[in-house]
């Protein structure tokens, strides 16, 4: 029997959803991730094409997981089998639900790193050279059991958010998270912007370096407009399907686009002014915000050390709350599969979700380095759950979905949801419904290709 909204919950405003939405897209790959590549690709150049990526790609794949979900009105697994009357479509469901989880599990192990190194930073124990750095995380991230209980308490937080209801919950921790993380984004900018010698770091982000342009750069750019709006995950779809009926999907998909480029971009301006003025050049992944970047704080602000120390707190806490934003997304999708599948109240279904992304979250840190063997295909478990749901799971499942959308929902439904019932400018339709039949499935696969070295 299908739920009323009003028993599911809804969003209570478009900012909410707005906020939500772009807090699920917004994550730590915004800070590790796009600064490093765009600088490393033509600065500008690469952000002009990102941005190119993002409406060829990036915009439609949206739209069509907010029409499977607000018409549906369901959790992932059930949108796709009611929308198409066929069982076989439910697999793509339940392949971003398990995808989430698993992504769940791994990412709060880097969330409980996070938590770890804020509470080192409010007590100064991050203080001192690289090495002196790289030696603390090397020893805190391959310790027996500390990393379990950080990422674990993570999970617990991220639980208390999801139980609370959509309202209650997701939607009012949005609006306090997503304001603060944007300040505090803000403060570091202008602090780092401030240091001698950083307009060399905004210039190599920010100059356009056309030179730098090439297909790789251009399948980059693809890549990161795939994997910075969450596709493939079913978090689009389990969102929309708390939207109202008046919900403009397509100036939402926008709005969310621009809220997490903006983000990324700023990201950039706080890491590289920061790097430049004390001649380092920071790499990406992990070690760039547990290595890196502390000693570039020490370093830059050595003459201003309150300063120095007030920054170095402020980049952990904006870091907790893009990690937090995510986690609540991921953990908001297996809870409303089991609340429906299971006929549970929410709070338990909740539950159930938590403690297998808790043991999963525990091995995963365990095979870090505290633990030998807990490994799969011989990578550590924590390795291959990254490659499994990044290079196969989100592909296949951001696919599919265009797939689906493109060529199995019938035309009237996508018409009307697009244009919800007629009611708003049909003028982007057509565009729409060739992106996501011809382009967006052509840029997934060349995605999916190029991770492999194929081209």
């Amino acid at each position: 029997m299908k739920q009323s909204s009003a028993d599911r919950g809804n969003f209570a405003s478009r900012l909410g959803i707005v906020l939500a939405t772009a807090g699920s897209a917004v994550g730590l790959g915004n800070v590790w991730r796009f600064p490093f590549t765009a600088g490393q690709n033509g600065g500008a150049a690469f952000i002009l094409i990102y941005v190119g990526c993002i409406l060829l790609l990036g915009i439609p794949g949206m739209v069509s997981e907010f029409i499977i979900g607000r018409h549906s009105q369901t959790n992932a697994a059930r949108a796709y089998g009611r929308i198409s009357g066929r069982r076989l479509w439910k697999a793509v469901g339940y392949l971003g639900i398990v995808t989430s989880t698993i992504i769940l599990g791994f990412y709060a192990v880097v969330a409980g790193w996070i938590l770890q190194f804020l509470v080192a930073s409010v007590s100064g124990q991050l203080s001192g050279d690289a090495d002196a750095v790289a030696d603390y995380f090397r020893t805190f991230s391959t310790h027996p059991w500390k990393p379990c209980l950080w990422a674990v308490a993570f999970i617990l937080i991220t639980h208390f958010v999801v139980a609370r209801g959509v309202q209650n919950g997701i939607e009012r921790v949005s609006k306090l998270l997503m304001p603060l993380l944007f300040v505090l984004l803000i403060i570091i900018v202008v602090a780092s912007c401030s240091l001698p010698g950083a307009m060399a770091g905004v210039e190599f982000l920010l100059k356009p370096d056309f030179s730098k342009v090439s297909n790789t750069v251009l399948l980059d750019a693809l890549g990161q407009a795939f994997f910075s709006l969450s596709l493939g995950t079913a978090c689009l779809c389990t969102y929309a399907s708390y939207f109202s009926k008046d919900t403009h999907l397509l100036r939402s998909a926008g709005e969310i686009a621009l809220l997490d480029t903006l983000i990324a971009v700023l990201a950039g301006l706080m890491i590289f002014p920061a790097a430049f003025s004390v001649g380092v050049q920071p790499d990406s992944g992990p070690s760039l915000i547990f290595i890196t970047l502390p000693n570039v704080f020490q370093q830059a602000f050595s003459s201003m050390p309150v300063l120095g120390y007030v920054v170095g707190v402020l980049f952990y806490a904006l870091l907790l709350f893009a990690a937090l934003t995510s986690t609540i997304s991921m953990h908001e999708i297996g809870t409303a599969f089991f609340i429906e599948e299971l006929h549970q109240p929410r709070e338990r279904a909740a539950w159930v979700l938590t403690l297998v992304c808790s043991v999963l979250a525990v091995l995963c840190s365990l095979s870090y380095g505290a633990v030998d063997g807990i490994a799969l295909f011989g990578r550590p478990l924590i390795d291959f759950c990254d490659y499994l749901t990044a290079q196969i799971m989100l592909p296949v499942g951001a696919f599919l979905t265009s797939i689906f959308a493109g060529w199995f929902v019938d035309r009237r439904l996508l018409h009307d949801e697009f244009t919800n019932q007629g009611t708003v400018a049909t003028g982007f339709f057509r565009a729409y419904r060739f992106a996501v039949r011809y382009i967006v499935p052509l840029c997934i696969l060349l995605i999916f290709l190029h991770q492999f070295g194929v081209i």
